[in-house]
């Protein structure tokens, strides 16, 4: 029978993510727009995301924070470029956009000593292998796997390599200990729902002493550069941006932060994160027909919740007709308005992904796991003719 309930926001993209509750247009009446970004209410602007961000994430104060182009990707690229090729470099990768940075440093960068530790989707590699006498590379949660690093434990606080961590689906959700943390970077658009084409660059003094100590044999686009004469461009870290940002989605990440602090600050946006994935959690207990991709309970995601298929006559199709079986599982629930952009990443292992972190909110985590009963007994149904 088809559930009588709608989620309230049926939005559960992995990104751009939902709003955070209650947000409008009106949010974005303070926009400082039609005047430069560099003019002092423009620079005080931006100064307010990097100032809420320290506030709400408890980042030590000696750490630099920076907006720079090109959301996560651009920031991690730029991380990449700056640091690496002093000493080997281990890339710890378990799903795709873990495999990307590996391509970029063995392809594009085409540095001579690196090692590379894999692991497929729904599992980590073994931590243990990463020798941080050399720098490491690794994403904290894996948006297409639903996989997460469960804790810092594995990074040695006297480690002499950098710690280079894509935290995009990770940072306001789970809890990074940045004494562990060399270089982190994020974008608007995951936890708490901001826009996209910004990312943030955060870095601890060991980061900034190595840019200010090594010069890469390369050369680097001015939308790269983060040194000027050997030191650090300390502009980035308080307003000045390297390029033009839209103040209107500045304007935005500033009502995403203070909303954060307004809920109770980072713990309560983990623990609403949290808290999705425990409703998932008692969903798939008793499900017959899904499961998580990641199997081990300690490193399953609580923002990005990807789910697999476990139902045999599922299962035992082709890895071509599950993936069809998926896209017509996902355009049912958004036919029906149930949920939106709830398919699994193209390269991941057909399924469903529902988005769970902060601005999600558990009411609608629990209205939809009812629509996803439905929507597979219409497939179903559909596919073996019944």
């Amino acid at each position: 029978m088809k559930p009588a309930r709608r989620p309230s926001n049926p939005l559960f993209s992995s990104g751009p993510c939902a709003k955070r509750p209650g947000w409008s247009l009106d949010a974005l009446d303070g926009a400082l727009l039609g005047r430069s970004h560099r003019s002092k209410p423009g620079k005080a602007k931006l100064k307010e995301v990097i100032d809420l961000t320290r506030a709400v994430l408890a980042i030590p104060g000696d750490y630099r924070i920076g907006i720079v182009p090109g959301s996560d990707t651009g920031a991690v690229e730029m991380a990449l470029w700056n640091l690496l090729g002093e000493r080997g470099v281990d890339m710890m990768a378990w799903e795709s956009f873990g495999k990307e940075w590996v391509t970029d440093v063995t392809k594009q960068l085409r540095l001579s000593d690196v090692r590379t530790i894999q692991a497929p989707y729904g599992e980590l590699p073994d931590l243990s292998q990463a020798d941080f006498s050399r720098d490491v590379v690794f994403t904290w949660n894996g948006t297409t796997s639903g996989v997460r690093v469960p804790d810092g434990d594995w990074i040695p606080a006297d480690r002499e390599g950098l710690s280079i961590c894509d935290a995009t689906s990770a940072a306001f959700a789970m809890d990074i200990p940045w004494s562990k943390i060399d270089v982190a970077t994020w974008s608007w658009q995951k936890v708490l729902g901001g826009e996209g084409a910004h990312g943030m660059l955060v870095l601890s003094p060991r980061a900034v002493a190595r840019l200010e100590s090594f010069q890469p044999d390369r050369p680097l686009p001015k939308i790269f550069r983060l040194t000027s004469g050997g030191k650090l461009i300390e502009g980035i870290f308080v307003g000045d941006t390297i390029n033009t940002p839209s103040m209107l989605c500045v304007e935005d990440a500033i009502d995403g932060l203070r909303w954060s602090l307004s809920v109770g600050g980072l713990t309560q946006l983990i623990r609403r994160s949290e808290q999705n994935l425990r409703i998932v959690s008692e969903w798939v207990a008793a499900s017959t027909w899904a499961g998580f991709l990641g199997d081990d309970p300690a490193t399953r995601s609580c923002t990005s919740i990807c789910l697999r298929f476990t139902d045999p006559e599922v299962t035992a199709l082709t890895p071509e007709a599950q993936a069809d079986f998926a896209k017509k599982l996902a355009a049912l629930l958004e036919k029906e308005e149930a949920a939106f952009d709830a398919g699994s990443y193209r390269d991941a292992p057909p399924g469903l992904r529902l988005w769970g972190g902060a601005t999600v909110e558990n009411e609608d985590m629990e209205a939809v796991l009812p629509w996803l009963d439905w929507a597979f007994a219409m497939v179903k149904a559909e596919t073996f003719g019944r």
